[in-house]
């Protein structure tokens, strides 16, 4: 107690008010915006420990649905499941980003501006823009896009200072993570944009060249690169747990994925042409295929930026015989997987978890290419709540009603012959619900007081089993059901197979595919039930010894080194 001070009597009931008047103050912080703030919904904020902090600078900022449509949807997710048929997979960009929906882009700036000055034009244009956006849509038709200025503002920095623009997207849901406004925005500023269909190793190799020649023909002027950031030999086994769905395991230590840095620098190469000298690059790739494959596992750095700038940067190209290349996409599409890949080492955190990014990072490949790592970001459309949950734009953790995306599932998927569940009630007909059910008592996820199948978290489960890989469903783009024997045999389905590090006798068409998350398990919010059932999982899927094929994948270069 400080000096001087009298000791006063201090009862429970004044506590209480006092408890009471620092909530109110809290939820007054901004009563201008109370109304707004009433339908926004903070993803990874934290509690502030005073009032000059900003912890929740960065926090993910979603709208909130209403009690309505959480109502709709428990009522939807009882009624018997009708499959669909196969071409209701096929998706086309235009049906979810319209020309009409742009993403917020930094307001007119001079330098003669302070950065007091600039911050408050662009906090002023900002809840313009989301004004204007709910007086010209209907706000429960949009998605579920990023309301934090900040993490766009990150955006902005990394979109002034790159010389080429990686857009990275899952080859899962690449219409759904690829705005075209992104790319008209580049194409103005006179800059290159690289397409990146990500995590090629989870999809039919038919299904990843029908989409590299979708974007191709779509927009002409995009590079396309097919990448994944686990070739096999960096992973090891093929395992079948107990409900039959597949799974690799990650080696210890990750290699560089060579066959896709390949492609990478081959684009790069034709738009620097002789301005950047990219032979430490080559040099880089070409040392990781003849060096010597190590089991031991590699932690790495992590690359942190303290002190964040988000001013604004006139953009030199190639300034200093330095190429930059900024890396931008929505959340879980494996922005630091790629790069971590082409460093051959983690330099990056990754996690599951939207939001984990904070800020863009800086990484140098080399002593010419530089790397920037910009924050996952949702941008404005009409994907549904459903499929940004599939594709990990929406923390599962945060879900009310993870019903939906098991029907979503279950109509695309025969779930019930994949995870071999049986009816609870011993019926025919399938619902949302009895899936989670069927799926709850195999597992053994019971509540604890009434010892009734935990539906709930059953289909938690079953969610993350989609994000990773596990469930794999994989969309298509428009007209590959007419065509689909066209892409089976396309000439370059072989150079997938090379980029993966695969055969052609190799299984490339299975519904279920190999677990290669990019993401890694981090401090993502699990209770303790979900802690346990990872102990369950491991436990079902435990470890062999590795089979010829994966040790032949593994030392694919080791004949090079041999020769030399």
């Amino acid at each position: 107690m400080p000096q001087g001070r009298r000791k006063v009597p201090f009862s429970a009931k004044q506590k209480k008010l006092q408890l009471q008047n620092k909530r109110k103050r809290k939820a007054n912080v901004d009563a201008g915006d109370s109304q707004e703030e009433e339908n926004v919904k903070k993803i990874n904020e934290q509690p502030l420990k005073n009032d000059r902090s900003n912890v929740n600078r960065y926090a993910l900022q979603f709208h909130v649905e209403t009690k309505e449509e959480l109502q709709k949807r428990k009522e939807l997710a009882r009624q018997t499941i009708s499959p669909v048929p196969e071409d209701q997979l096929e998706i086309d960009v235009d049906e979810f980003f319209l020309p009409e929906l742009d993403f917020p882009q930094r307001p007119p700036w001079s330098y003669e501006m302070g950065k007091e000055q600039l911050e408050l034009r662009e906090s002023n244009y900002f809840k313009d823009y989301i004004s204007s956006i709910k007086q010209r849509f209907n706000w429960e038709e949009l998605s579920y896009f990023e309301l934090n200025l900040e993490t766009w503002r990150q955006l902005w920095r990394v979109l002034e200072m790159s010389d080429i623009i990686l857009l990275i997207v899952d080859i899962r849901y690449p219409a759904l993570m690829f705005p075209p406004s992104l790319y008209n925005i580049v194409q103005k500023r006179g800059k290159e944009m690289i397409l990146v269909l990500n995590k090629i190793d989870m999809a039919p190799v038919e299904v990843v060249v029908a989409w590299k020649h979708y974007f191709l023909s779509k927009f002409p002027s995009i590079h396309v690169v097919t990448f994944t950031s686990y070739p096999s030999y960096n992973l090891h086994g093929n395992l079948e747990n107990k409900s039959g769905m597949k799974a690799f395991k990650r080696r210890g230590r990750m290699r560089m994925a060579v066959e896709g840095a390949e492609k990478l620098l081959e684009i790069c190469s034709q738009i620097v042409k002789n301005e950047v000298d990219l032979n430490s690059w080559k040099k880089k790739i070409s040392e990781e295929k003849l060096g010597d494959f190590d089991e031991k596992p590699e932690v790495g750095e992590i690359v942190e930026v303290s002190a964040v700038d988000t001013s604004y940067h006139e953009h030199v190209q190639f300034n200093e015989g330095v190429l930059t290349i900024g890396c931008v996409g929505q959340p879980n599409a494996g922005k630091s997987s790629v790069i971590n890949a082409l460093m051959g080492k983690k330099v990056v955190s990754v996690s599951k978890t939207p939001g984990h990014t904070k800020h863009f990072q800086t990484i140098f490949l080399t002593p010419t290419v530089k790397l920037c790592d910009c924050p996952g970001l949702v941008f404005p459309s009409k994907v549904p709540k459903v499929l940004q949950v599939l594709m990990g734009s929406f923390p599962i953790a945060q879900l009310r009603d993870p019903y939906s995306g098991v029907r979503y599932l279950a109509e695309r998927m025969d779930l019930v012959k994949l995870l071999r569940i049986q009816h609870p009630d011993d019926d025919d007909e399938w619902s949302a619900v009895d899936i989670c059910d069927g799926w709850a008592k195999q597992k053994g996820f019971y509540t604890a007081r009434t010892v009734r199948p935990d539906t709930y978290r059953a289909a938690n489960h079953l969610l993350r089993l989609a994000l990773d890989g596990k469930i794999c469903l994989c969309l298509r783009p428009c007209g590959y059901a007419s065509k689909k024997e066209y892409w089976k045999n396309h000439p370059e389905v072989g150079e997938i197979l090379h980029i993966q590090s695969r055969h052609q006798s190799d299984d490339a068409s299975s519904s279920v595919f190999a677990l290669s998350s990019d993401e890694e398990e981090t401090a993502e919010y699990r209770d303790k039930k979900e802690n346990s059932d990872s102990a369950e999982d491991s436990d079902d899927e435990s470890d062999s010894e590795d089979s010829p094929e994966a040790l032949a994948a593994s030392n694919k270069f080791a004949a090079l080194a041999d020769s030399d």
